[in-house]
């Protein structure tokens, strides 16, 4: 015991600011890692590299080499593997460094503000498809360019407008089915393909629909209005959480919120005020 005590009181006094920056950026990181992770398949994927750890040094302890041969080859083999399965954590993890506001400065130039105009068009057109028991799905481009979910539509480029956005869901017509994607001020493309989401923890109630709002929010930093066709429900959908039951006035000042002020804390942007439960 009084060994272990003097070994860390020579560590404290022999340790220089340098080393403890460098142990505060590996907990930043290590924290950072553990938040992307959190409530994915990720999170259990990790638990099951643990026990394979624990298990390949209990062998060797044991004794037991045939086991312990076959924990060490599996691990070898599985850095490989790691990349390939928590490729979609590992595109979120860059996306989100990449949407920084430091790399934004150098990389991009400073875009002009989200237009209230361009909400309005957008709320007038959400009220009257709630009305009448209408189904869409918005998706509003941020940061992260959309391109890939743009080529599987029908390509536009034009101004936003609640009748065209409200005659584009006219259940029967072309471009019914889809989502639609708006792009600054304009309608870049509809009837465009949305990944699914893997929250496996969602009601049973939430169709296809809201599942691909969902989706393409834990992919990128879109937002998604999502009304439903079968009780005319508005919901929002951001950073991989749905906040439903929503009246036009609450959609129309969190879109304001998040779109167009500046954004003190951009993660929290009063989220909790307007989130539902799911």
């Amino acid at each position: 015991m009084m060994e272990m005590v003097e070994f860390l009181k020579e560590l404290f006094l022999n340790m220089r600011i340098r080393d403890v920056i460098d142990i505060a950026i590996v907990a930043y990181f290590f924290y950072k890692l553990m938040g992307l992770i959190k409530e994915t398949r990720a999170e259990q994927l990790i638990k099951g590299i643990i026990f394979i750890l624990l298990a390949t040094q209990l062998s060797e302890w044991l004794g037991l080499y045939t086991i312990n041969w076959i924990l060490k080859n599996t691990l070898t083999v599985g850095v490989i593997a790691i990349l390939v399965v928590f490729q979609p954590e590992l595109r979120r993890g860059l996306e989100r460094i990449g949407r920084s506001k430091f790399f934004g400065n150098i990389f991009e130039k400073s875009s002009e503000e989200q237009s209230t105009g361009t909400i309005d068009e957008i709320i007038k057109a959400v009220q009257m498809l709630s009305k009448d028991k209408v189904g869409a799905l918005i998706v509003i481009e941020r940061e992260t360019k959309l391109g890939e979910v743009i080529e599987t539509g029908i390509h536009l480029d034009s101004l936003v407008s609640g009748e065209l956005i409200i005659n584009t869901f006219i259940p029967n017509t072309p471009l019914h089915d889809g989502a639609m994607i708006i792009r600054g001020d304009r309608i870049v493309a509809s009837g465009c393909f949305l990944p699914l989401t893997e929250n496996q923890g969602l009601s049973k109630q939430l169709g296809t629909r809201h599942r691909a709002g969902l989706g393409i929010t834990e992919n990128s930093d879109s937002v998604v209005v999502i009304v439903s066709e079968e009780t005319g429900i508005i919901s929002l959908a951001m950073d991989g959480k749905l906040s439903r039951y929503l009246d036009i006035q609450s959609l129309r000042q969190i879109l304001i919120d998040v779109l167009v002020e500046k954004e003190q804390n951009p993660i929290q942007f009063n989220w909790l005020k307007w989130r539902r439960k799911k």
